[in-house]
């Protein structure tokens, strides 16, 4: 079983005498959660990718947000990349993004994103295309394999067997690696692109098995009046919306969380580059990526 505290450094910075009373007063997470939604103005965002896809980077606003999430919690609010075992939270050892596609129809996987706050967006457009083609060829990922199993096990027993594995692997720490399943299989957070159904706000499920901090939904960008230097011009706006694990965030870490996507989200350029000198010094060194090297691109706004 591994160890409770990745993190020796962070134990108390994360376990606060109120996270204790929360791990104990909410329930995983069915009264715990709590809802925001933020406007943002991708008028200029949007030119940009519309440029990057001219030059041959196949990149959307689900990739640009995902990058821009990753980087937010890893280098500002590195606290929310924890979740709840026993009352205490538990700091991850590493920032990994979950993305919702629709693969067949209305069939929706997830594709995870290892080290999402390390990669540019170029690269995680390639690496969710890649992994989708291969869910539709057949190559389902482990959550898909588990709702098949999960689906074959008859009624009187399906709750039973979920809530078997989810206290292995959530209450105890325990990894299965036949099932895929361990305390990190969903990562850090995920985000769904329910834009791309026609929605252009929406609340998510907060899945008490995936111990997640926060679930993310991106509407569709729409045009809508704005006010830019005192005069009201035609903007193209979308949602965030997130649903959140109040046990592990309150309102100043998902307003922290709010203001760096929106000032991460002005430099797509920063985005679209290795953040070497934020990695070097951060909470959580990337598995797949050398950071010695000095980042070349423009250095991020403050």
């Amino acid at each position: 079983m591994p160890p409770d505290n990745r993190h020796p450094s962070l134990e108390d910075r994360f376990n606060t005498p109120w996270r204790a009373v929360a791990g104990a007063v909410y329930t995983a997470p069915t009264d715990a959660r709590i809802y925001g939604a933020t406007d943002f103005d991708v008028t200029d965002l949007m030119a940009y990718v519309r440029a990057r896809r001219r030059e041959g980077a196949r990149i959307t606003l689900t990739h640009v947000f995902t990058a821009a999430i990753a980087r937010a919690l890893a280098f500002d609010v590195p606290e929310m990349n924890a979740y709840m075992r026993r009352g205490r939270v538990i700091p991850r050892t590493t920032v990994d993004a979950m993305i919702s596609v629709n693969i067949r129809g209305q069939e929706m996987s997830a594709i995870k994103i290892t080290d999402a706050h390390a990669k540019p967006i170029s690269v995680i457009a390639e690496e969710v295309r890649a992994k989708a083609r291969d869910h539709r060829l057949g190559d389902e990922s482990a959550t898909m394999r588990n709702k098949a199993l999960l689906s074959r096990i008859p009624w009187p027993l399906r709750q039973w067997a979920f809530r078997t594995l989810r206290w292995l692997t959530g209450d105890l720490g325990v990894e299965i690696p036949a099932l895929g399943l361990s305390p990190d299989s969903f990562g850090s957070f995920m985000l769904s692109d329910i834009g791309s159904l026609g929605l252009t706000r929406g609340m998510a499920a907060l899945l008490p098995a995936a111990r997640l901090p926060v679930v993310y939904v991106l509407g569709r960008a729409e045009e809508k009046p704005a006010v830019v230097d005192g005069a009201i011009v035609p903007r193209q706006m979308v949602t965030l919306s997130g649903t959140f694990d109040h046990r592990l965030v309150d309102g100043a870490q998902g307003g922290m969380l709010s203001r760096a996507i929106a000032r991460y989200l002005k430099r797509p350029e920063w985005l679209d580059a290795v953040p070497h000198d934020e990695l070097a010094t951060c909470l959580f060194p990337p598995r797949t990526l050398e950071v010695e090297k000095p980042d070349p691109a423009p250095d991020r706004q403050q």
